[in-house]
């Protein structure tokens, strides 16, 4: 069986921006990345509300994503793939940080996963790492993201480029995915559904 580790923030963990609550798992895309995969997979889903890469958020605390992840590999393994999907959260006004810098965030947790020897026979896992899609126009999130949706259009660009210097799989997930025009950030029903299912054929072409 290979173990697939999804380490994200609310887009994994699930949030429901018309009811603010969490999808069920079927509805997830880590749910529907586990039914297209089938029973020879076992996908661990490892989604926080307000996850950032590598900022300390003074607010709402422990959500430093470097923090946790060298333990949550850990604790996880061996695993086969680890699909990476953070950043929108660093787009928080409160954290001051460009596109770039957000990148570079992205590396350091790419640089962790790397050296962490988390797969079978101490040997390092491959990575999906997936740029988050762009933010729209916000609503109730407006004065915490203040100048996300410009910041957010940037992420594709720099990723991309994250991922060629890390040598591993990447997909920018605004190919194919929009963000919820409800608040601008998190993913509906049908979202979840195309994600889960690209994030599927991906995964075939990895660990195949």
């Amino acid at each position: 069986m290979k173990r697939i580790l999804c380490y994200g923030d609310s887009n994994t963990w699930g949030w429901d921006p018309r009811k603010k609550e969490r999808f069920p798992d079927n509805i997830r895309w880590t749910g529907v990345l586990g039914s297209e995969l089938g029973d020879d997979y076992k996908i661990i889903e490892e989604g926080l509300n307000g996850r950032t890469t590598v900022w300390d958020d003074p607010i709402e605390g422990y959500k430093n994503g470097s923090k946790y992840i060298v333990p949550c590999l850990a604790s996880h393994a061996p695993l086969d793939l680890i699909i990476l999907m953070l950043g929108t959260n660093d787009l928080k006004n409160r954290f001051s940080v460009s596109a770039y810098d957000i990148a570079a965030g992205i590396s350091v947790l790419l640089e962790r996963i790397e050296t962490s020897k988390s797969a079978a026979s101490g040997k390092r896992p491959e990575i999906l790492l997936v740029c988050p899609p762009p933010v729209v126009r916000l609503s109730e999130f407006a004065d915490a993201f203040i100048g996300a949706e410009k910041k957010s259009q940037e992420f594709k660009k720099h990723y991309s480029r994250t991922a060629a210097e890390h040598q591993c799989a990447f997909i920018n997930a605004g190919d194919f995915i929009t963000s919820s025009s409800i608040d601008g950030i998190h993913l509906e029903k049908s979202e979840h559904r195309k994600l889960g299912a690209v994030l599927a054929d991906k995964v075939k072409e990895i660990l195949q």
